[in-house]
């Protein structure tokens, strides 16, 4: 894990705000948190450089666009070197269906969390992950029938409490 970068309170207001809503302009970013523009862009940049902000993305109704499932897909490798995990994050990344992918602890090695038009199609990926032969031993997958939470983003304010401000 990298180590964290240094901010200040208004880092964080800047932070909270543009994950919040990440579209809005500087000027009203810098009225929102009580700076003034100049100082915030300058703020807003160097959280950029130092790879605090990653970039910047549209919250995509998906139930708009179409018809899909979301499959959270619990994979467990046949061997466990580490050129066996790299093998397989390497193909995962491939998979534009794939969205997350997470190496867990527990009773299985990944949690997938794919998105496809529909059973079929989602089903067909997996044969098709089978037969590319990129390590996996078994899966089991969960099929998401609704969803009952969707928060858009992370607690940004609650894992910044390490932080002491004012």
């Amino acid at each position: 894990m990298r180590s964290a970068v240094s901010f200040d309170r208004f880092d964080l207001k800047i932070l909270v705000h543009l994950h919040r809503e990440g579209r809005c302009s500087n000027v009203d970013l810098a009225e929102s948190i009580g700076l003034s523009p100049s100082p915030c862009l300058m703020r807003t940049k160097r959280l950029e450089e130092t790879g605090l902000i990653r970039g910047y993305s549209a919250d995509i109704a998906l139930e708009r666009l179409g018809d899909h499932v979301i499959v959270f897909s619990e994979v467990t490798l046949g061997s466990h070197r580490p050129d066996d995990f790299r093998r397989f994050e390497e193909a995962a990344a491939k998979y534009e269906e794939i969205v997350e992918c997470y190496n867990v602890s527990g009773g299985y090695d990944y949690l997938l969390k794919i998105v496809a038009p529909g059973v079929g199609y989602f089903q067909a990926l997996m044969e098709k992950m089978l037969e590319d032969d990129i390590g996996i031993e078994r899966f089991a997958s969960r099929i998401v029938l609704r969803q009952s939470l969707g928060r858009r983003g992370y607690p940004l304010r609650i894992i910044a409490t390490q932080k002491r401000w004012d």
